[in-house]
Formats: structure tokens, sequence, C-alpha cells
């Protein structure tokens, strides 16, 4: 299986020489980003869930970003942030809306708040970003909090998941390598 991937992910060679990533080259030509071990894979995964559960923009950059600094595996860590999707993004939010709000204390049935369609549109002096975040804090503390947990908590769970089968999966194979009879003499 891991043969398999690394036939489909590009070399670091191969990104060094891309005219698009050349400035970045020398940190992406580090052996551990590229390397599959556990480590490298568990942080990597758990870095890429993160930063896609936790940020709504950009969480492909920040999760390279961090996968470099920690020397975690850079693919899984990209690939991982995918956890959030056209098809998840709303089922996620949802349900970490209603998981701040039931921490914060916020009665059960109470339905997300709904601009008012004059607040809907963006002044012509305020930026997308401001706009942006006007929008995310109509919702407010309850979603940033469920956010929070659910980016620690899925991070950290997928981290130990990871290791874990990894883990179970060498012992597997080392159980059935001693179980196999030797050559014949």
């Amino acid at each position: 299986m891991i043969e398999r991937l690394r036939r489909l992910l590009p070399t670091p060679e191969a990104l060094r020489a891309n005219r698009w990533l050349r400035w970045i080259g020398p940190a992406l030509g580090h052996p551990r980003l590229w390397h599959m071990s556990r480590r490298g894979i568990a942080l990597g995964v758990a870095l890429g869930i993160f930063f896609g559960l936790l940020v709504p923009i950009a969480q492909i950059p920040l999760a390279a970003a961090a996968a470099v600094v920690l020397r975690a595996n850079l693919p899984s860590a990209v690939a991982s942030t995918l956890v959030t999707n056209p098809v998840t993004f709303g089922p996620v939010y949802y349900a970490a809306w209603r998981v701040g709000g039931a921490i914060l204390g916020q009665p059960a049935h109470a339905a997300p708040p709904v601009m008012p369609a004059e607040a809907e549109a963006a002044p012509r002096d305020e930026n997308w970003f401001v706009h942006a975040w006007r929008r995310i804090a109509g919702v407010g503390k309850p979603l940033l909090l469920g956010l929070v947990i659910f980016a620690c908590a899925a991070g950290l769970l997928s981290y130990l998941l990871v290791s874990g089968f990894w883990h179970l999966k060498v012992r597997w194979q080392r159980r059935r390598r001693r179980r196999r009879p030797g050559p014949a003499t």
C-alpha cells in the first residue's frame, strides 16, 4: 500500500523544479517531509484534520506550513485537510455550533442567527476579510468554541488512531513472518 502511495506522490526533485514552488524548494527538500514513517504520517494527518476543521479559508497552506515546521509528512497533512469539503462543511459547522452552544448554555432549540438583508451586503469601504469576519461573528462564540473543540479532539484522535493502526499492522506483519516456515534444507 505504501509503495502505491509513493508512486502517486510527486518527488521532492519535481517540486523543487516547479517554478511556482521554487522559492520554498529548500524547505520542501527535507527528507522527513516525504518519509513514510508512523510518526510523520500520524502527525501529518493530525495537522491536516486540525487545520481542516478549524480554519475555513487557506487550510492547505496552513497545514503545509505546520508540516514543514514540525517535520510531519507533507502529503498526508495536505490531503487530510479535505475532511471539510463542500459536502461535509455544512454538517460539521452546524454540529460545531450546536456543541459550542451546549457548552455555553444556550437553549438546544435555538436556531442559528440570521443576518438581516441590509447587513448581508458589504459596505463599499469594507474588504472581504472584514465582511467575512462579521458574518462569522454573527454566529459567534458557539461556532468558534465548537470548531476549536472539534479541531483539537479530531486532531488528537486521528494522531492516536493512525499511530495505533500503524503499530498493530507492524505487530501483525512480524507475527506473520515468525509463523512462516523457514527454507527447507
